[in-house]
């Protein structure tokens, strides 16, 4: 069976996935990545398909919270391709979003991706779908970078480019700067004190 005849069979054995599980701080119902995951995987096998995810772009950026927390936030675009035993394949490419107070921005961004690219490939049944025009979330603002200076001269530092033409933001530099001379330095500084050595 080609990919196309695996999917249309899928879909032809797919059934509603529904909202059971409920969100502990703002109290909505959603269809968790382990909803999905439980329906389609049995299908995916009887009918010899897989999914292989690529990351194709991804931004992350630190927000702030109205209480001054910090947030990772992470915007991952991503390619699944699925293929049927005979090599035929078909790729749908998503964007999952996902925010953290710790390490699991992207891991909750790619989660949410392989969710919808399953719900949109089968075209899964839901007894409601919410408009995503329906609700406005919580606005929140990109949080400033944060500000070094020059433990020598005082200057702050400003991201720049490197050999390869590569930018180099500020806490790069200054963990650099401070792991090879032992203090936050400027790129002036760091000449003058290779120039002294």
């Amino acid at each position: 069976m080609d990919i196309y005849g695996a999917i249309t069979a899928i879909m032809n054995e797919g059934y509603a996935i529904t909202k059971n599980k409920r969100n502990q701080q703002q109290g909505f119902f959603y269809r968790g990545i382990d909803d999905v995951m439980n329906t389609f995987q049995p299908l995916l096998a009887k009918y010899k398909v897989f999914v292989v995810p690529e990351v194709i772009d991804k931004q992350r950026e630190e927000r702030q919270t109205k209480q001054g927390n910090n947030l990772i936030y992470s915007v991952l675009t991503v390619r699944y391709t699925f293929y049927a035993e005979d090599g035929t394949h078909v790729s749908a490419v998503v964007v999952g979003e996902g925010m953290d107070s710790g390490d699991k921005a992207s891991n909750k961004a790619l989660a949410v991706a392989m969710k919808y690219a399953m719900f949109q490939v089968f075209c899964i049944p839901t007894e409601e779908m919410v408009d995503p025009d329906a609700t406005t979330p919580e606005p929140s603002t990109p949080k400033e970078p944060p500000m070094f200076k020059c433990e020598k001269c005082g200057k702050v530092l400003k991201p720049y480019k490197d050999a390869d033409d590569k930018e180099v933001g500020v806490r790069k530099h200054a963990t650099g700067s401070q792991k090879a001379f032992g203090a936050v330095l400027c790129l002036d500084c760091i000449k003058e004190r290779q120039q002294q050595a």
